[in-house]
Order: C-alpha cells, then structure tokens, then sequence
C-alpha cells in the first residue's frame, strides 16, 4: 500500500495524507483520523528512510554509554527510552568500554544515520567530535559527566557534595586512613589539583573526599588515593595490596560501583570483617547493595532521573531551544547502612589465606 492508496480511500489529497502519515504540517483533527483509520484499513506501513528525507527527522536518538551492561547505564538508558517512547522516539544505544576512540566512532556512526539527537556519558575530556555533532544540527546532552569548557548541556549529580558528606561520616566515626578508590585517571586527577577546577565526574568526588579530610583535620599525606579505572581486576588488587600493608586504612570510599565491586573482592579474599576490620562506603546503590551482608552503605544516585531529565533537554533542543546550555544537577542520598562504624581501636592484621 502506498500514500496514493491511503489518500484515494480516506478522500484527501495525496499532499495531505503524506503530511498525516509523515507526521509533519499541519491537518484538522477529523482529517488526521480519516487519514490514519485509512491507513490502518488497507495496512499501510510507513516507510521510515522516506519520512525522514521530507520530514528531516528520523524519530530516533542516539544513547553512548560507557557500559551497558553496568546496572547503573542500565537504569540511566531507561529514564532515556521511557522520555523517548512518550515522545513517539526510538533509541539506539552504542557502548564505548570507557575507550575515547570508540565514543568518536559511535557519535560519528549516529551523525551519518542523521538522529535527531544524541545523549553522551564522555570517556574523555575531547569533545572536538561533540562540536561537530551539533555543528551538523545534531544537538548532544552528557549524561553522569559534565565536559568542563565544552559549553554543552550536562545533567549529573552534586558528585562533590556528595563525596564530601560520605567522607566525613567516616572522619565523624574517627577514621583517619580513609582510602579512596577511584576510576579518575592519574592525569585527571594531577590536571584537577594543578587547576583548582574539576573537569570530570570523579574528580569531583576526589575533591569531595580530599575537602573531607581537610576538615578533619587530616593532612595530604596522609591520602590514600588509588587510581584503578573503570576496572573490577584492577580495583580488586588495589585493595589487596592496601589491606596486607602495616599501615592498613581503617575505611575504603569508593567512587563508581565497579571499584566497589572490586573492593568487596578484595576483602572477601583476606576474609575481612565488615565493619569490624574495615568500613565500606560505596557511590551508587546497586540492587544487589541491600543483598549483601551486612548492608551497604551508599551514596545512591537518581539514576533513572538522570536518563530522563537527559531525554527532556535533548527534545528541547531537538524542538529548537536556543536557551543557553547548562549543567543541571541533581540530589544524591546518603543511606547509612551496616557496612560502616567506629574505628577499630587496634586494627586486625589481615593476610591472604596461603594457596590450597
């Protein structure tokens, strides 16, 4: 079946029922049902490739995350495609393993299927792929990580803050070897401390846990940063080689939930007691973070807020919003649960069990 068909048995003109099936114009309200109910009569199916190239919209947006089979990109693709679905949307997702040349190839790959817009979580601090997306008539939004000085619209949460008040809880409880676990990269983080400005998401939670200790009265020598990437293995081994130390911390933040994963590892293997031998706060609440026993204490993230509120901005910009792009922030929730505590007077020398 064909517009032809379609116009022909509704009684319009074939520039009408194009318009209608097309989604684009303008039509009365009883024309626009003659026309669909035609449609639906003779079952005709809309050819998408053809409705763009009049309409110069393709209906769909193009989601880069980092991991998707990470339960938290899981959530935050979710608040995206239900905003997308309300909106008559299909989302196309493309995941990068946290590697910059994969992002560039997937932004590039979605700009030459022409989508109507595209939600990013960046893997690097280029954004020179970015510009040209929306140089191209592309809008783009970041998602989790804001691009200091890209001037793009960035929907994260208050990372510092959030950090911050973990951290303090612990310092509150006596710790004073607190260490941190991070996916922030040496670079980053040098690059953040030389500058006084923070240029990624993590290294807004390093500043939070180093404001923390600050406040505490902890001096900078005492830090205990341990820079693993977006990696359970890595993160895993850290942890090992930080908790069979003599100077073992009392405490271990972590800031993204692989790191935490890798962290639960780690003292799983040395049979560590939590959190009697050592306390455990972890950023983001997975599902499986009350399954645990005991409890874990978590900064927990919107997540599914996030994806949405990302969506909205993108139909914004994609419906012609020229307002001025802007980082839109939203709340985390600190849930004290059993994972944390006091610090132990005389910490427990912890070892790995010799091999069977």
């Amino acid at each position: 079946m064909t517009i032809p068909d379609v116009a022909r048995h509704a009684g319009v003109g074939q520039a009408t029922a194009a318009r209608v099936l097309g989604g684009y114009g303008s039509a009365s309200a009883a024309t626009r049902e003659r026309v669909l109910a035609a449609a639906a009569e003779l079952g005709y199916s809309t050819n998408a490739v053809a409705r763009s190239m009049i309409s110069g919209r393709t209906h769909t947006l193009g989601v880069v995350v980092a991991d998707v089979e990470n339960a938290y990109f899981a959530r935050a693709v979710r608040g995206v495609s239900d905003v997308a679905a309300r909106a008559g949307l299909q989302v196309v997702l493309a995941n990068t393993d946290e590697d910059a040349q994969k992002e560039r190839a997937a932004v590039q790959m979605f700009v030459e299927r022409r989508v109507d817009g595209l939600v990013v979580t960046p893997a690097g601090s280029d954004h020179a792929h970015l510009d040209k997306a929306i140089a191209s008539g592309i809008p783009v939004v970041l998602l989790d990580r804001a691009l200091g000085g890209a001037g793009l619209d960035s929907v994260v949460v208050d990372n510092r803050d959030a950090a911050r008040d973990a951290v303090a809880g612990l310092t509150g409880r006596g710790h004073t070897r607190i260490a941190v676990i991070t996916s922030a990269s040496p670079a980053d983080d040098a690059a953040a401390l030389a500058s006084g400005a923070d240029i990624w998401t993590t290294t807004e939670r390093l500043t939070g846990y180093r404001q923390a200790l600050r406040a505490a009265g902890i001096p900078r020598t005492a830090e205990i940063v341990r820079h693993t990437g977006y990696d359970r293995a890595r993160a895993r081994a850290a942890v090992l080689g930080l908790m069979t130390a003599d100077d073992r911390p009392t405490a271990v933040f972590t800031t993204d939930n692989v790191a935490t994963l890798g962290t639960l590892d780690a003292l799983r293997d040395l049979d560590a007691h939590l959190p009697d031998d050592v306390s455990v706060i972890g950023f983001d609440d997975a599902e499986w973070a009350t399954l645990i026993r005991p409890r874990l204490t978590v900064v927990s993230q919107p997540v599914q807020d996030l994806g949405g509120l990302a969506a909205e901005i993108l139909l914004r910009r994609i419906d012609g919003s020229t307002a001025r792009p802007r980082r839109h922030t939203l709340r985390s929730t600190y849930i004290d649960r059993e994972s944390t505590a006091p610090a132990p007077a005389t910490p427990r020398p912890l070892r790995l069990p010799p091999p069977a």
